[in-house]
């Protein structure tokens, strides 16, 4: 089937006759870029899966109120984005990790994990992600792999462009240690 644009699914979501024919061509047009987006976040696949599940189903049972003034992955990408950084707090809470996995690094796991299809630089690079602040991790995923502009990761993180442009220096500099200090 062809994709369909923004303003044609928001035609099919907005009436009822038409609704969840309109959320399956979003949930297949969009699902893909939201689990990448969510994957950085929360770093496995399993993870990765169950939060953009969840984030869909917060989209279905939300599409009422969505207005239509944003992109559809601007809305998504809110919801699934604030999913993901739900998960990871709570994961910081009540940790599932072992204690014989807490001495193994993320950089370690990510060369074991059967999805994980990077290599050696590519998971110190997702290590050294991983260990920024919540919100500098998520606005450096944004920006640095899916493109976004500051305008729309301002819309989903709900925060302002300069202190986003701060979060993003901040975040590449701390990267940049990390590697020195891993060299």
């Amino acid at each position: 089937m062809l994709s369909l644009d923004d303003q044609q699914i928001k035609a099919l979501l907005q009436n009822p006759a038409t609704q969840r024919k309109g959320f399956e061509v979003l949930v297949r047009q969009y699902s893909e870029q939201l689990y990448w987006q969510v994957r950085r976040i929360v770093i496995t696949h399993e993870d990765a899966n169950d939060t953009v599940q969840n984030a869909l189903l917060k989209a279905w049972t939300s599409i009422g109120t969505f207005k239509g003034d944003s992109k559809l992955i601007t809305w998504l990408s809110r919801i699934a984005i604030n999913e993901a950084l739900d998960f990871t707090r709570r994961q910081k809470k009540h940790p599932t990790v072992s204690t014989d996995d807490a001495d193994v690094g993320l950089a370690s796991r990510l060369m074991a994990d059967e999805y994980f299809d990077g290599d050696e630089t590519e998971a110190q690079l997702q290590e050294a992600i991983a260990s920024l602040p919540d919100v500098q991790r998520t606005v450096f995923q944004l920006r640095y792999y899916d493109e976004m502009k500051y305008s729309d990761i301002s819309r989903i993180l709900g925060t302002s462009e300069g202190g986003l442009k701060a979060s993003y220096h901040h975040a590449v500099k701390k990267i940049a240690d990390f590697f020195h200090r891993h060299d």
